[in-house]
């Protein structure tokens, strides 16, 4: 049975650090930018468009005014999304994977082999993983991180027909700083093992 994780995750909780380490232990591949590209591949869209779009969806009115649309009349941005969420599907069907963010405990929901997982930390912490590890300048560096997190609420909450950050979401919700990185993926990755052994 393939290990299907993915991890939802505040900006600068470690959620992408903690996925990648998880996926070494597990012996999966890990999923984060690579998936763009794979939805680039899929859909024979260019890269760029994906990276310019991740995890965003633009409000504003003059965007709407000016959206493009492509066949069947799909604004850009929604034909985006499908070909990230079919990405996500064909990755998850083929192997054992780590997938970070992208909607993707959504795309997988009738999927039987997932665990789905939201980590988040205070924000303190986060501030200081921004500045020391992601190099994020300090001046307005928690509306930075709250801009971030919004966009990435914005962008699931327009898509599903759930809550981002929600616990009834996911099989396990951890803050962490109350392990730190190492024994966070550890923990994790028990409750990984337990999961399947269980199936």
């Amino acid at each position: 049975m393939n290990k299907i994780i993915t991890i939802s995750r505040q900006y600068a909780s470690g959620g992408r650090e903690i996925g990648k380490k998880l996926a070494e232990k597990i012996g999966a591949e890990f999923y984060d930018n690579k998936l763009l590209e794979e939805a680039a591949k899929g859909s024979g869209i260019h890269q760029s468009h994906f990276e310019e779009n991740d995890e965003k969806r633009s409000n504003s009115l003059l965007y709407f005014l000016s959206t493009t649309y492509g066949q069947g009349g799909v604004p850009f941005d929604d034909t985006l999304f499908f070909a990230t969420m079919n990405a996500i599907q064909k990755i998850a069907s083929e192997q054992s994977c780590v997938i970070i963010g992208r909607c993707a405990d959504y795309a997988l929901r009738d999927f039987s082999n997932v665990v789905n997982i939201f980590i988040t930390a205070p924000m303190e912490q986060r501030v200081k993983r921004a500045e020391e590890i992601y190099g994020v300048e300090s001046k307005h560096i928690d509306d930075y991180i709250k801009r971030i997190d919004k966009q990435r609420n914005s962008y699931y909450n327009y898509y599903t027909d759930r809550q981002w950050g929600k616990p009834q979401n996911y099989h396990l919700c951890i803050d962490s700083s109350a392990l730190g990185i190492d024994k966070t993926v550890s923990l994790i990755e028990k409750f990984v093992q337990d999961y399947y052994a269980n199936k």
